[in-house]
């Protein structure tokens, strides 16, 4: 049994007395909910069992949360309701992926005890309040009894272990799978890139140098100029090259790092953008490449699609995880599933545990949040970042 880390003061066990009368006065409702929920169960195989059923759990649902934060509140602990995602619209979709949900049939049988023992416990702490000869009960019995309460409905509002480990074995799936999808779509584009613009200008090199050959002797000045148009195909085959190189892993990035590249990045784009960047060392190599091509997504569709007039990005590493905020004052609206670039974002963090959350209501502004659990294990610059640095 968990118990708060410090005794609580008068107006502590007056708190949590307040949770157990709510709960008490939660019991009656719980109990219809429960009722009306295998109604509209038994009956979903007609509409008016899915009329039941869909408020029922969103009831039930409302009753779990209210019950879960009074928990959360007695053990000094966050308890997260562990929810699968559901879909907008279609309520009967919705409604049918409710009760695939495992942490549903959790409240389910969190129900049966809420109304029995939990109502008894919750009962129990405020009659040693109400009776007056039971005071001093009250204040040294209150806590243990609202504990042994709270511990019991963690126990069933958050996800089981066997559940988590379930949850993260089909994250690690999805976004290995994801990773694999990205990896295969870079190699086409890699391939697409030389083949269409380095292989075809080093095959019109190899013509040029051909003829150049065959005038050499005939004619000398038309040989010249075939030569020379080699040349101009070299240079650009190796513009082609380089751009290709930059898509895979920038150079600025391995010389200056991920702060360096981000500066430099913003130097380059149409809109003023406020720094602070504030990384104490480097990620490691994959990491800090997946996080500076999402900053560069993120910064590339501030140009194209916000009519922002000026852009932040903010960078920084607390207690194992490196975050980074991307925002802009634009006409906001932007939809992270919308885009197959920033789908190509959220897959390519996913591969490291990382996330990206949108926050982009209609008229702005539009603010994205990159975060990957990592450690920083070398320095924040190299010898050469530190020579190329502006205040060098």
């Amino acid at each position: 049994m968990t118990a708060p880390s410090t005794p609580r003061s008068t107006g502590g066990r007056l708190r949590i007395t307040g949770y157990a009368a709510a709960q008490v006065l939660l019991a009656v409702p719980l109990l219809v909910v429960f009722v009306f929920f295998w109604v509209g169960g038994a009956t979903a195989i007609i509409v008016v069992g899915m009329v039941i059923l869909a408020p029922s759990l969103s009831a039930l649902r409302w009753m779990a949360e209210r019950h879960r934060s009074m928990a959360a509140q007695v053990l000094g602990e966050p308890m997260p309701a562990g929810y699968r995602p559901l879909p907008e619209g279609d309520p009967f979709r919705r409604v049918l992926l409710q009760l695939g949900d495992p942490m549903t049939w959790r409240e389910v049988a969190w129900v049966v005890y809420a109304v029995s023992f939990g109502f008894a416990l919750s009962l129990l702490g405020l009659l040693l309040l109400a009776i007056p000869v039971l005071g001093v009960l009250w204040y040294f019995g209150i806590e243990p009894i609202m504990v042994a309460r709270s511990t019991v409905d963690r126990f069933f509002l958050t996800r089981g272990h066997t559940e988590r480990l379930a949850e993260r074995v089909q994250v690690l799936t999805e976004s290995r799978a994801d990773a694999v999808d990205d990896s295969a779509a870079e190699l086409r584009r890699l391939e697409r890139d030389l083949h269409d613009g380095t292989q075809a200008r080093l095959v019109a090199l190899s013509m040029n140098l051909g003829l150049a050959e065959d005038l050499l002797a005939s004619d000398p000045e038309a040989a010249r100029q075939m030569v020379a148009e080699a040349r101009t195909s070299t240079t650009a085959a190796l513009g082609d090259l380089r751009t290709v190189v930059r898509g895979i892993h920038p150079p600025v990035l391995a010389d200056r790092g991920l702060v360096g590249a981000v500066e430099a990045l913003a130097i380059d784009l149409s809109i003023p953008v406020e720094l602070k960047l504030d990384l104490p060392g480097r990620p490691s190599a994959p990491v800090e490449s997946a996080l500076y091509f999402a900053i560069s997504e993120c910064l590339a569709n501030v140009v194209k699609h916000s009519g922002a007039a000026n852009a932040w990005v903010r960078l920084g590493h607390d207690r194992g995880t490196l975050q980074v905020v991307v925002g802009d004052d634009g006409h906001g609206g932007a939809d992270q599933t919308g885009g197959t670039g920033m789908r190509g974002v959220a897959r390519r963090l996913a591969a490291f545990d990382g996330t990206m959350r949108v926050s982009s209501p209609r008229g702005g502004p539009t603010i994205v949040t990159l975060e990957v659990p990592c450690d920083l294990s070398s320095p924040k610059t190299t010898r050469s970042s530190a020579k190329d640095s502006p205040g060098s």
